[in-house]
This record gives structure tokens, sequence and C-alpha cells, in this order.
């Protein structure tokens, strides 16, 4: 798995390949010191995400999509701005907002 790792493959790729979770494989690297890569997404996948989720893809879908978590997708979501839904596909309320 380490080899692996370091060899490219991303920790869902390796979670896929011996049927553990993302996090677990992130965590038997740590704990042989192998140092993570941090995976963000570029400005085309960003486009292709809010694409994507306009679409009605959920965060999740996007994610999986492009290889990364859907907290990933949510935060460059909100760094661009675009308005996001709750779990039932309905426009969020910001706090503080009509209801």
């Amino acid at each position: 798995m380490i080899a692996d790792y370091r060899s490219g493959a991303t920790v869902y790729e390796l979670g896929d390949r011996f049927g553990i979770e993302r996090r677990t494989v992130s965590n038997i690297l740590h704990r042989h010191g192998v140092p993570m890569r941090r995976r963000g997404l570029s400005p085309e996948q960003v486009d292709d995400a809010i694409h994507l989720y306009n679409l009605g893809w959920s965060l999740a879908r996007v994610g999986d999509h492009l290889g990364v978590n859907h907290t990933t997708v949510l935060n460059k979501l909100r760094e661009r701005g675009i308005p996001t839904r709750d779990s039932h596909g309905r426009p969020r309320v910001e706090a503080g907002g009509a209801r």
C-alpha cells in the first residue's frame, strides 16, 4: 500500500483496492510516517464541479467523480460563491436569513 501511494495512487484508489475506507488508508500511511499529498482541485475541475452541481448532482457524487471528498467540493463551491442545497435538494438558508 505504501509503495502504491508513493507511486502516485490516491487514498481513494487504495481504499477501493484494499476494501477499506479512505480514512483507514490515511491512518495507515500516517502511522508509517508517509508524508501525505494534498490534492486540491484545479480551476478547471472546480468549473466542472460547479457545472455538475448545478445539474443537480450531489456533493458526494461530484466528489466521487473528481476523486476528492465532498467537503472539498463544498469548500470550493463556497469559495466561488455558489449557493448550496440542503440534503433534500432545497436551497440552503444561511444563518440569519429568511425561512
